[in-house]
C-alpha cells in the first residue's frame, strides 16, 4: 500500500510540474531572468503550491502518525546556519544554470534527452559526494 500510495504521490507531483511548465527548462530560465524578458507565470505556479498545501501542512503539524500510520519525520531544525546557506546557494545555481531542479529532472528521465541524463546522473553524484563530505567533517 505505501509503494502504491507514493508511486501515485509521485505521478501526481510529476503531472502538475509538466502542466505547470516546470518541466520546460526555457520557461524556468525565462522566469529567473528579472531583468530580461521575465515570465512571472511559475510565481503564479508557486503562489498556487503554497495556498493548496498550507492547510494540510497545519493539520500535519498536530498529528503523530500519516494517514496510513507510518510515522511522521518533520523538520525540526529551525536555525538558519551554514550548510542551509550553503545548500540553498547551490541549489540556486544549479537551478539558474540548467533551468532544472530535482523534480522536473525525474519527469523528464523518460523524455531521453542526453542532456537530462547527464543532470540527473550530476545530481546523483552530488548528493554522493554530500553524503562522503558529511562523513568526514560531520560538523560543518
Amino acid at each position: 500500500m505505501r509503494f502504491l500510495t507514493a508511486a501515485l504521490a509521485g505521478l501526481l507531483f510529476g503531472l502538475g510540474l509538466l502542466l505547470a511548465g516546470m518541466t520546460n527548462p526555457a520557461k524556468v530560465l525565462a522566469f529567473l531572468d528579472v531583468a530580461g524578458a521575465w515570465d512571472p507565470s511559475l510565481a503564479l505556479v508557486m503562489l498556487g503550491a503554497i495556498g493548496v498545501s498550507l492547510w494540510p501542512m497545519q493539520w500535519t503539524k498536530k498529528q503523530a502518525k500519516t494517514l496510513l500510520g507510518s510515522s511522521l519525520h518533520m523538520p525540526t531544525q529551525r536555525r538558519v546556519d551554514q550548510r542551509l546557506i550553503f545548500g540553498s546557494l547551490l541549489f540556486g545555481i544549479g537551478w539558474g544554470l540548467t533551468g532544472i531542479c530535482p523534480g522536473p529532472a525525474v519527469s523528464l528521465l523518460l523524455s531521453g534527452q542526453g542532456a537530462i541524463a547527464l543532470f540527473f546522473i550530476s545530481l546523483i553524484t552530488g548528493m554522493g559526494l554530500f553524503r562522503v563530505l558529511e562523513r568526514l567533517f560531520p560538523h560543518w
